[in-house]
């Protein structure tokens, strides 16, 4: 049988070195540039060229795994000066809101990027990511961080309030992450498409119950509720148990579909046209 063809780490590549205690150190492999950790100094140089799942040494001999980041790693290591939406609910979210390759995506509230970069891995290579938000500052270390990961290309990040309304119209799927979504309930049905999906993140129920009220009031239907928990374990053989910390509540998503109001008088019409 042919020996495989191992696939190596490039100049240019994201790469995420791990350590014997599972910290994890995510970097773009540039020549001349060195990474330094607490365990020791990596030239960017030295890895280059090595098959990815490879064994390095640090200058103080510490070990460390050679890997290519997932988009999990990304976002959960990813600089951030505002909270996230985590893996455990993005991955859901677009499932539940199918966005897949070729998805036109409305984002308001971009904050870090977290859920702009997992929109933006799920929609490419020919879908688009709009991603509003009103600070300048903010705003630039999401592009920075969509940067690194290497998807700033699919995203079209806009600086502007909402409350002025969205360029873009008839779009499948639109997510709010703001502190009161029901405020911007109209511009969200004038830019979704018939059938939308429209989805929202909140970390308290009192906003729950407003949002849900609103999106009643404002021709939305098939409202749902969902909280996630993730709940890890321990993977060690011999005492595999669940650890012990987790991250539990992070925040209710909220989905709920775009009506087109009044049509069961068009399907009226329609019919009792048929029957003249």
């Amino acid at each position: 049988m042919p020996e495989q063809e191992q696939i190596t780490a490039q100049a240019g590549d994201v790469a995420m070195l791990v350590g014997t205690d599972r910290r994890r150190q995510i970097i773009r492999l540039t020549p001349g540039q060195v990474l330094q950790t607490h365990r020791g100094m990596l030239a960017h140089s030295d890895l280059i060229g090595l098959p990815w799942g490879s064994r390095v040494v640090s200058h103080l001999s510490a070990s460390f795994l050679l890997l290519p980041p997932s988009i999990h790693d990304l976002v959960l290591h990813l600089q951030r000066t505002t909270q996230i939406v985590y893996p455990k609910e993005a991955g859901y979210l677009l499932l539940k809101m199918d966005i897949g390759p070729g998805t036109q995506v409305l984002e308001a509230g971009t904050g870090s990027g977290g859920l702009t970069l997992m929109l933006a891995h799920a929609v490419q290579p020919h879908g688009r990511v709009y991603s509003y938000e009103q600070r300048a500052d903010i705003q630039r270390l999401a592009q920075k961080n969509l940067e690194k990961a290497g998807l700033q290309d699919v995203v079209e990040f806009k600086l502007r309030d909402i409350a002025a309304g969205f360029d873009e119209q008839n779009v499948p799927a639109l997510f709010l992450d703001l502190p009161s979504p029901w405020d911007y309930l109209p511009q969200a049905q004038a830019a979704l498409a018939g059938g939308g999906h429209f989805g929202a993140i909140l970390p308290t129920t009192n906003q729950v119950e407003q949002l849900l009220a609103e999106l009643e009031r404002h021709d939305f239907g098939m409202l749902e509720v969902e909280e996630i928990m993730l709940r890890p374990y321990k993977a060690v053989p011999a005492r595999l148990r669940p650890m012990d910390r987790m991250i539990a509540h992070t925040g209710y998503l909220i989905f709920a579909r775009k009506i087109i109001p009044d049509c069961s008088s068009v399907v009226k019409t329609a019919r009792a046209g048929q029957a003249d």
